[in-house]
């Protein structure tokens, strides 16, 4: 099969990784592959899990991250732990040359779930603008707040290491290591608050940036990052989880009727994200598996990316690979010989520097790879055998072109590629009603943007 008006044959799969610039190091799979980079790798190897360690037992130390302690004590309470996580912040900042600012985002919570009382809520953000489309935005968090059996205890220890001190050491080491460099696009490293009492803090970090209309093009929140073991004492080191949501939660009724009608279950923003992070944070730079788990989260469960879902934000979920609930939402104690209790001693180091990494490779390669094609469609003002693909262009000054993808209905990942260099139109010799077709931009360094699914239109 070739496609239409002379462009190159379409490419299978291998044929497709080989002219891409790269193949996955560890797995193999998709046509859309990208191998990391020098540049990437040397971040990469920066990260460093014994700073993980120290913020992970210092996070601990201050006795209990609950939103309901007290927050004007300097040495115990969600308070100290904030203050903490800002100072740090700054002095990662001051070595970014005035690219990263750090600052608290509060408001006051009136009673609600789980907040008997006015509260403030506080989260820590620290913003990397970007030095060439700095209004495009990536976002990556951790929450900071913690809790024990009981979800009202405000007092009792709850040291929270694996939830969620491991992703809030993630934050802060990528934010370390980033600050000294470049992005092209903006990233935002973000300690939250509130999350074990209701997502407070992340639905009102979402809620800010949809108001201010900020184009965050993905949102990744990592909260249960710190172990690799599982409650029957199996291990799976070299995996970490990526919940990703099919349908989107902000869905309208008339998209939802369009979802319908083209079949695009499988293919909402949040979905080309997580392929995305497939592409290129599943490599031997990593050293890591990315099991995409196709929900929402886990079952009946929730976390801090659901809140930019209901914005219609991409926003996806990393999670340890099996988790050990007696290390998690637990009062600290033995019992008939066995500790109980979210300890640093349950946590795998090693293990959470390489989902640090796994963040690390998708961040960089997101915020220095072109936006991903807006107003992609597929024109149905005729009815025919071919398929006409249009998007608007690119507005970033090193845009090189534009890729076709497609696959197999029946395939969860891209198989094929099709190079169409800066055209914003394409027809492509395959019916639209037995494949599926996505659009991603490239630069000039080779670096592919996540794909966007086109909807119908002229």
């Amino acid at each position: 099969m070739t496609a239409a008006a002379g462009v190159p044959l379409i490419a299978s799969a291998g044929q497709a990784v080989a002219a891409s610039g790269g193949g996955r190091e560890s797995g193999g799979g998709a046509a859309t592959t990208q191998a990391p980079d020098r540049e990437l790798r040397k971040l990469l190897k920066e990260i460093d899990a014994d700073r993980i360690e120290a913020t992970v037992r210092r996070l601990a130390d201050f006795g209990t991250r609950h939103t309901l302690s007290v927050q004007d004590d300097p040495e115990r309470g969600i308070g100290a732990a904030r203050d903490w996580i800002l100072a740090e912040m700054k002095k990662y900042a001051a070595a970014s040359g005035g690219r990263m600012t750090a600052e608290l985002q509060s408001y006051i919570q009136e009673p609600a779930s789980r907040i008997p009382v006015a509260t403030r809520i506080t989260n820590v953000v620290a913003t990397l603008r970007g030095s060439v489309t700095p209004d495009r935005v990536y976002v990556v968090a951790g929450h900071y707040d913690s809790r024990v059996t009981d979800v009202m205890d405000a007092t009792s220890d709850a040291p929270g290491a694996d939830d969620d001190a491991s992703g809030v050491a993630l934050v802060m080491e990528l934010a370390r290591v980033m600050a000294k460099r470049r992005p092209a696009a903006t990233i935002v490293f973000t300690a939250v608050a509130g999350e074990e009492q209701g997502l407070y803090g992340s639905r009102y970090a979402a809620t800010q940036f949809k108001a201010a209309g900020v184009d965050v093009q993905g949102m990744f929140t990592n909260d249960i990052i710190g172990s690799s073991r599982a409650d029957d004492g199996t291990r799976d080191p070299y995996t970490v989880r990526l919940f990703a949501e099919g349908v989107p939660t902000s869905e309208t009724p008339a998209q939802a009727n369009t979802r319908r009608s083209v079949g695009g279950e499988n293919d909402s923003a949040t979905r080309q994200l997580a392929r995305f992070v497939s592409d290129v944070g599943d490599n031997d730079a990593t050293g890591m598996n990315v099991r995409v788990v196709y929900r929402r989260d886990r079952y009946l469960r929730g976390g801090d990316h659901i809140p930019f879902l209901e914005q219609g934000y991409p926003a996806a979920r990393f999670t340890e690979p099996a988790e050990d609930f007696a290390h998690q939402h637990q009062d600290v104690r033995v019992e008939n010989g066995k500790q109980y209790g979210d300890l640093p001693e349950f946590c795998d180091f090693d293990y959470i520097a390489r989902v640090t990494r796994v963040n690390g490779a998708v961040l960089w390669t997101l915020a220095q790879a072109p936006g991903t094609p807006r107003e992609a469609r597929i024109v149905t003002s005729n009815l025919t055998n071919d398929t006409e693909l249009k998007w608007a262009p690119g507005t970033e000054p090193d845009l090189a072109g534009y890729e076709v993808v497609w696959r197999e209905t029946t395939e969860p990942e891209w198989t094929h590629v099709i190079k169409v260099g800066l055209a914003t139109t394409h027809t492509v010799d395959l019916s639209k009603d037995n494949v599926f077709f996505g659009v991603r931009a490239v630069n000039r360094d080779g670096k592919r943007s996540p794909v966007a699914f086109p909807m119908p239109g002229n």
